[in-house]
């Protein structure tokens, strides 16, 4: 092919991925600006863990007859996660699908990842009682999406035993998606057993296993969750602080469990995330969030903290 042959191939090409990002941009209403990517130098930290909505619910129905009024807050789009983040230098953050809202349907947060170049990897949804599964987790990964949300909270005692919940794990350790479990502590034993069977699939416990959810951090619970590093791809987010123990900044109460944890899994399988915007509500804040661990972990290095603030997290879902 000649120069000028190449010169009009390239500029199809460009104008091509601009007309498409352009209409990406257009029909989900977010920020072109958004769209060039993060400035890793100015925002180097990522959040593990957030949710967004968009107050646009035609576009993007709700599940189950919920109307605009349900959602709470009535917007969580992701113009407006990065206004929190980005003051406290996190740049990409790891979109969570939420069940509650949007069911099954990862379409939004696909959209959102499609749109900022770089700045979002999802954890979306599969419903494992449905055929398909392989096919749709390698569809999902081309679309960004890295993990899959499972949790006990939706088909109680058989969440782990159905034939596609088999296949999800089996594949994720193919694939390097991995399975994000939202549980509580006597959930524990049967992701442990889950580990036993498929050694080499990712598995990332939310929120310490809700530890201290009651207002009470058990010791033997937190051993559960210590027990379960014996499996070297498990990882444990440290979020959610306005949920666990005392709920209330600076949250030093949970520190001893971080502690432990840390001790447990090493920085390099342990990662911080907020849970926007549930960690925005009331006295909590974004900013309080990340300075538990920027400042408030003495037993940390600035290493450690590279690790719990980016580097786990970028192994995990930015691959």
């Amino acid at each position: 092919m000649s120069s000028a042959g190449q010169l009009s191939r390239r500029s199809l090409l460009q104008t091509g991925v601009a007309a498409l990002a352009a209409g990406t941009l257009s029909e989900t209403g977010l920020s072109p600006v958004l769209a060039a990517g993060p400035d890793l130098a100015k925002h180097p930290w990522i959040d593990a863990h957030s949710h967004v909505w968009s107050p646009d619910t035609d576009r993007w129905p709700l599940e189950k007859g919920q109307t605009k009024a349900d959602l709470k807050p009535a917007s969580f789009t992701p113009e407006e996660l990065l206004a929190q983040a980005h003051p406290v230098k996190v740049g990409r953050v790891v979109l969570i699908q939420h069940h509650i809202y949007h069911g099954w349907n990862n379409t939004y947060l696909t959209d959102c990842a499609a749109a900022h170049s770089g700045a979002f990897a999802v954890v979306g949804m599969l419903d494992d009682q449905q055929p398909g599964v392989r096919e749709k987790m390698d569809s999902l990964l081309k679309q960004r999406v890295t993990g899959f949300r499972i949790t006990p909270f939706i088909y109680k005692e058989q969440w782990l035993s159905s034939e596609g919940m088999q296949q999800m794990w089996k594949h994720g350790a193919e694939t390097g998606q991995a399975m994000c479990c939202l549980l509580n502590p006597e959930d524990l034993e049967g992701v442990s057993a889950m580990c036993q069977k498929y050694p080499q699939t990712r598995v990332v416990i939310d929120h310490f296993a809700r530890i201290g959810a009651t207002g009470e951090v058990r010791d033997a619970d937190v051993q559960k969750l210590c027990d379960l590093a014996r499996h070297k791809h498990t990882y444990v987010k440290i979020s959610a602080y306005y949920a666990l123990g005392k709920k209330q900044p600076p949250y030093l109460d949970l520190v001893p469990m971080i502690r432990r944890v840390f001790d447990a899994y090493g920085p390099e399988r342990t990662m911080w995330a907020s849970d926007a915007p549930y960690q925005i509500e009331g006295n909590n804040t974004y900013q309080g969030s990340i300075d538990l661990v920027q400042n408030r972990l003495d037993f940390t290095s600035a290493g450690d903290r590279n690790w719990l603030l980016r580097g786990t997290a970028e192994k995990v879902f930015f691959f």
